[in-house]
């Protein structure tokens, strides 16, 4: 026997006229609401805003990635370019080159050195250092044999190095640019413990925000699935 119109159908059905649509309306355009013909709104919770905590947690990991990727292109993209990087240690170079600072190094002709460039060398036999030096070009000479003579002087330091040198080789690595204090960061991530750290905190960020969101998303689904409505529904009048 047909249901009149109006009338639920059995097993919490709706029963309708023959060729009768549902409103277009029956949805509101929200999302979160569910209406009958009668205006009556059945709502069921939206989804709630993250609070400060995840907050905090999704910046944290972004911003730990996007300090990754900015210390892996200030690494590898010069030296794919054919950059020498440095690290300065002292503060001879103070105001040009503070301590802390990479300096990048491309090698130019000998020939082409000029008094004012920067240049990062091995300071002869005997001087006060065996580490390499990046000092500025304070004179150029010559020796008996016509060979060019440097000296070089720290920008810092109240005088010229006390050594004069020359450089064998028909190339020398020359300073065209720094990051300041980067440095520090590099000679920190030399420390095993410290490397692992850098590496494992961002991966646990990102692991804990997957999961997070795995969780928000079921427990958002099972509070959708209680919040609809059962049994008989809303009723649409011919």
């Amino acid at each position: 026997m047909p249901f009149p119109s109006g009338v639920p159908a059995a097993g919490g059905g709706v029963g309708t006229r023959a060729g009768f649509d549902p409103p277009a309306d029956y949805f509101d355009g929200g999302g979160g609401a569910l209406s009958d013909a009668s205006g009556v709104t059945a709502a069921y919770p939206s989804e709630p805003a993250p609070g400060f905590g995840r907050r905090a947690l999704r910046w944290a990991a972004a911003g730990a990635t996007v300090l990754c990727v900015a210390l892996a292109a200030i690494l590898l993209l010069p030296a794919a370019l054919g950059y020498q990087r440095y690290v300065i240690v002292s503060g001879s170079m103070t105001g040009a080159y503070d301590r802390g600072s990479i300096v990048f190094d491309r090698e130019v002709p000998v020939a082409d050195l000029e008094v004012g460039d920067t240049i990062t060398y091995q300071p002869p036999p005997g001087t006060f250092s065996d580490d390499l030096v990046t000092h500025r070009i304070a004179w150029i000479g010559s020796d008996e044999q016509g060979a060019r003579v440097f000296r070089t002087k720290g920008d810092a330091n109240p005088s010229a190095d006390p050594w004069t040198f020359s450089l064998d080789k028909p190339d020398q690595a020359k300073v065209e640019f720094s990051v300041p204090y980067v440095g520090y960061l590099l000679a920190a991530l030399s420390i095993p413990a410290v490397r692992t750290l850098a590496i494992g905190i961002p991966a646990v960020l990102v692991a804990f925000l997957i999961l997070a969101g795995i969780w928000r998303d079921a427990g958002e689904e099972a509070r959708r699935r209680k919040a609809e409505p059962s049994g008989v529904g809303p009723q649409w009048t011919g």
